[in-house]
Parts: C-alpha cells; structure tokens; sequence
C-alpha cells in the first residue's frame, strides 16, 4: 500500500478560524490529523469501492464445480424420473407450508418495515458508494432495468390470470360472491399484496445490502461478503463458499422456471398468431435455442450495452401494450378501479397478512397455493435479483433506492394488474369465458383477442415476453458468473457463456421431460429451497444493520446531533439569545464524539486495510450532497442578499441588535 497523502497541503492560505498567530483552529488540526497514516477517523472515511481495493477475482473452482454438478444433477433428474420431481417436489411443499408457513409470513411483515427504516431513518442519505459517488444509469433506464431482471415475464402471466382466478374464486378470508363487484376488488388486493411492495422489499433487501458492501465497504459483490461483520474473515472459506454455491443453485433454477413460463406463453401466442394449432416440444425447444443465443450474446455484451438497451426497447413495448388496453379497453371502469383498488389493498391488508393455516383447510390450502407459495419464491430469486439491482443501483442514496426499488415499482404493478387484470375480469363478467382457458399463459391472448387488433397486439406481446426472457436470462448467466468468481464486476465471457448454456440447458430438459407438470415440481423443490435461504436474509438484516450503525454518514450525523443539542444549551446558558455556532477544542469527555471510541480499529482498519492508494476523507463538497438541505437558490447579481438556505442557518445579521434596540424604543414611544 501506498504512503496516504495529506489533503490539506502546508502551502494553502490559512484557513478560516486560524489565529493571528498562526494556530491553526480545531477543524483544520482534525482535518490534517485524520489524513496522517494510521489516524483516520471513522467518521471521516468516504467510503471505498471494491474496484479501488486492488481486489482480484479469481476462478472460485469449489463454488463452480459444486454448483455445476448439481445442475446437472437436477437435469438427470429431470430426464430420469420427471414424475418423481412433481411427487417429491410437491410433498416438501406442503411440509415447508405447514410447519415454517408462519415464518414467511413474519419474515415478510418484518423485510418491508426494515427497509423502510433503512430508506427513511437516519441512514437515508447513506450512499450506495463512496460519498463522492456518481448514478452509472439515468433514472429511467434504472427502473425500466429493474423491470426487466426482476418480475418481467410474471407481469405478463399473472398480470390478467391472478385476479381472474380470485374474482372466481375469491381467496379464503374474504366474504364476498364470486364474480360481483366486491370481489373484483378483492382479487387485485390479493394479487397486489403478492407481486406489490413485499416482493420488492425483498429484492431491495439483499440488493441494498450487496451495493453497500461492495461500493462503500469495498468488499467482493458476494452475498457471503455482506455476512463479514458477523462472522469476520471467516466469510472467505467453506462458509461463504456454501452460501455463494446455494445462491448460485436458487439463481439457475429459480430462472429456468421463468423462462419455462415465458417460453410456454410464446408456445401459445405462436398458435394464436398462425392459427397452426397446438405446437409440440421440437417448437418449444427450438425457441430456447435461439433465445438462448440471444441472451448469451447480450450477456457477454455487458450490461451496459446488452441489458440496457434491451431493456429501454422493452419498456416502451410494454407501455405501449398496457396504453393501448387502457385506451381500447373498459377505459371507464378502469379509471374507477384504480384508486378503489388501492385503496382495497390497504383497507384489506391487515386481512390477508393476518391469514393462516390456524383459520381453517381453506386458508391453510390457499396459503400453501398462493400466499406462503409467493414469499418462498421471492426469497429465493433474492440472491439473481439482488445481485444485479445491486450492479445497477450505484452512487444512489439508500432514500433514493428504497423509494425506486420498492414504491416506483409497486406502483407500476398496481398499474399493469388494474388494466390487465381489471380487464380479463370485466371481460369475465361480460361473458367472455376467459375462466376456462387451459391454462394461466392462454388468458393474455384471450383478452388481447377480444380487443381490436388482436394479432398486432399478440406479436407485440410476443415481443416483450422474447425481450424478458432474454435479459432475465442474461442477467442470470451475469450473476452466476460473477459469484463463480468471487464477485468479479465482470465476469469472464467463457463463464457467462457455460451458465447461460447450462440455463437454457435445464429449462429444456424440463420441458422435454414433463412439461408444465415438471416445471411445477422443479418449482415446488426451488420453493422449498427458500426455507434454509430465510435463515440467510435474517442474517443479512443483522449484518446490514451492524455495518449501518457504524457508516461515516450516521456517525456525523450524532456527531451533529450532540453538537447541535450541546451548543445550543451552552450557548443559551451564557449568551442568552446572542449567540452563533463555531467549533472549539473542549475536554476529551466534553466533546460532540465523546460517545464513540473513534480509535477502535474496527471502525476504521477495514478501510486502511482495503486501499491501495491515497488515503482520503469526506470533503465539504461531499457533506453538502449528503445532507441536502433543501431548495438551495444561490446568491447571484440579481439578489446579492439571498443565501442559501445551509448559509442562513449560520449567519446573523450583524446590525441585530441595533434593531432591537431600535423596536424597544419605538414601542416605549
């Protein structure tokens, strides 16, 4: 490691605050203090990027063999006994319901309020990177990315499917008639408690935690990485390896299956495009081949290139599809739906998350179907998900993302269920006999073909439905790459290409063997598979927490707070009303830090130890983009007497007095 430099050169003018004398005020002696080697105070720490480290990724051949065999495992299975993967798979489903059903669902209740701690307490302006850190990706191409990695081809699927099953049968718990008003209402609130701000609290949980590790602590992009404050250095042996090997497992399989989903919708589009009647496998097969080079080729591209692109080009399709529902469609009803669906979420919500299998066969049958169905597959898809909103959530504020990874898209998915669910149940009650389609990827054409340009709109969901499976598949082959080699940023193109083979491999192997039957067992064991996973994003929360609760962000925060309340009963006490803030030296126990040990190592070696160069610390500049104050309108020739509003609060004005004399006076007259 390189000598750190000493920010403050000696051949700067004096600073404000220096004395007549030439010593130097409190700041400015902490300020060259904290740059000498071996003094940096953690308060002061801006934060590393694992770039910045000098880290290397190696070839983890333990995690990539282990995991590859399993896949292939699996896909033995598959080819073996297809009936068995549904049996067992099944079986396991309804033991994991029954005996730890209750622990999804606290985990659930407990993820979403833990974030928005996170997003909204004092760590809010906590940034995803180091204090001087930059967005990579505009705001738009952000979300549209989140979108396309995260929910994309369920979206499509369950989007019309899931409120039509529960306008016909209404879920357990809700006293309303199949097919009335009442439970329209019901059914969207069920469906958006499923797909709505849950389900991307759980993303944004091992998401936010990954980017923190990686892009502020400088550790390796690992899931084992985020365990360090817990377990130490052991996180870099069989330990970490075992969590990295099962995130890898969960992230194939758990992906196979949406692309087993996306590949039976474009199956049925093709027939109702071309009239051809029922395709066979040799069809489905040869789709996967070709997405599957699609995919690999953009996963090699990178992300910048491939995924965002691809991604940009998909949100506007699918925008497209939904505004042309919206407009074409029961536009009226739907109008009125939308905010009464909203409301209905909230208004049933301590309903739905109250439901267990305490309340009778019924609710026991629907949670294990459904509800305790749906939080195992999002803890389960954390670690793909995670990983890449991590890649792609850079230099936000922990605000900034908890408000665009779980409310912009909660938001959106309340949107797409209102018009496309909304839609197949207004069809439904007209008369449409949507209900007694096959199966849930027959129900999108049939309320597109009910609509006018059925066959445009069929291709161009087609489209979207090719576009999500390409960058689901893609960022997948990303993900498993990198965790084959210890978090490499970019993973090697002969790495991404053999996951991305082995991915498509196992959704074809599937669909070869069972079909939607074997699809439903893989998804019942990958289900499963979340249970020891839960355990995993318990420990994440922990750790998380153990990092927060020591960032230079929150400790210049207490800092500030114990000075601010300290100064303010000083400066009262002895000045009354005629008083400002400055700093001065004070006894050691006096002091705004007096409450921290700011020479525990802990605090401070994990970033001595990570750089390879200079040593630096949170500029002024840096302070001002944290704290955000407000609406800031700058001095200029037009209004020299307005300031800022962070210069207000420091200055006074110094003929005060004199106007307060002059009051007094004025009121005796």
């Amino acid at each position: 490691m390189t000598s750190p430099t000493n920010n403050g050169s000696h051949d700067d003018p004096p600073a404000r605050g220096t004395s007549k004398g030439g010593r130097v005020d409190g700041v400015k002696r902490v300020i060259d203090e904290v740059t000498t080697p071996g003094l940096v105070h953690p308060a002061l720490i801006p934060g590393i990027g694992v770039e910045k480290t000098g880290r290397v990724f190696p070839m983890n051949w333990g995690v990539f063999i282990f995991a590859a065999v399993v896949a292939v495992g699996v896909i033995t299975w598959a080819f073996a006994a297809p009936e068995s993967i549904s049996t067992v798979g099944g079986a396991a489903l309804g033991w994991v319901s029954t005996n730890f059903g209750w622990l999804f669902s606290a985990l659930a209740i407990v993820v979403i309020l833990y974030m928005l701690v996170v997003g909204y307490g004092r760590s809010g302006g906590v940034r995803l990177g180091s204090d001087d850190e930059q967005p990579e990706f505009s705001t738009t191409s952000w979300i549209a990315m989140l979108f396309s990695a995260g929910i994309g081809i369920g979206l499509l699927f369950y989007g019309p499917y899931e409120p039509l099953l529960f306008f016909l049968d209404p879920p357990s718990g809700f006293d309303v008639a199949p097919e009335s008003a009442a439970a329209m209402k019901t059914a969207m609130a069920q469906a958006m408690l499923h797909w709505g701000p849950i389900a991307w609290a759980f993303y944004a949980l091992v998401g936010g935690a990954i980017a923190y590790s990686a892009y502020r602590r400088g550790r390796a992009p690992l899931i084992s990485a985020i365990f360090e404050p817990i377990f130490g250095k052991r996180t870099a042996g069989p330990l970490g390896a075992t969590i990295d090997v099962f995130a890898i497992i969960v992230t194939l399989f758990g992906t196979a299956i949406s692309l087993g989903i996306g590949v039976l919708q474009i199956g049925r589009g093709f027939e109702v495009v071309t009239g051809i009647g029922p395709v066979g496998n040799t069809f489905l097969i040869s789709a996967i081949a070709i997405l599957a080079a699609l995919f690999i080729i953009s996963a090699v591209s990178g992300i910048k290139r491939g995924i965002r692109l691809l991604s940009n080009i998909n949100m506007v399709l699918a925008g497209l599809l939904a505004v042309f529902v919206f407009i074409v469609g029961p536009t009226v009803f739907l109008l009125n739906f939308l905010p009464a669906a909203a409301v209905e979420f909230f208004d049933e919500l301590g309903v739905m998350l109250s439901r267990s299998a305490n309340d009778g066969e019924d609710a026991a049958a629907f949670m294990s179907s459904w509800t305790t169905y749906y939080w195992a597959w999002w803890v389960s898809w954390t670690p793909f998900v995670g990983m890449f909103i991590a890649k792609i959530s850079r230099g936000r504020t922990l605000r900034e993302f908890v408000t665009v990874v779980i409310i912009v898209p909660s938001a959106v998915c309340l949107t797409w269920f209102v018009i496309f669910g909304g839609t197949s149940m207004f069809q439904q009650a007209s008369g449409v006999p949507l209900g007694d389609a096959a199966g849930g990827e027959e129900v999108l054409f049939g309320v597109l073909n009910e609509l006018p340009f059925g066959l445009i709109t069929s291709v161009l969901a087609m489209v979207s439905i090719v576009i999500f499976f390409v960058t689901s598949a893609d960022s997948a082959s990303i993900v498993m790459g990198s965790m084959s080699q210890h978090g490499r940023p970019e993973p090697s193109s002969w790495v991404t290409i053999l996951w991305g083979s082995l991915l498509a491999l196992v959704a074809a192997s599937l669909l070869l063997a069972g079909g939607q039957d074997a699809l439903s067992g893989l998804q019942s064991i990958m289900v499963v598979s979340a249970l020891p996973f839960s355990f995993v994003v318990i420990g994440i929360m922990i750790a998380w927490a153990k990092d927060l609760r020591t960032d230079p962000y929150v400790l210049r925060g207490k800092y500030a707070r114990a000075a601010i309340q300290e100064g303010v009963r000083k400066g009262i006490a002895d000045h009354g009303d005629d008083f400002v803030f400055g700093t001065s030296e004070v006894p050691a126990g006096d002091g705004a830090g007096a409450w921290l040990d700011s020479e525990d190592p802990a605090l401070t070696e994990w970033y001595v130890e990570a750089a390879t160069g200079p040593i630096g610390t949170v500029t002024a500049e840096d302070v001002r983009r944290t704290l955000d104050p407000g609406h800031i309108q700058h001095k200029g020739p037009d209004r020299p007497d307005h300031a800022a509003s962070g210069d207000n609060a420091l200055t006074v004005n110094e003929d005060r007095r004199a106007h307060r004399r002059a009051r007094e006076e004025a009121s005796e007259d």
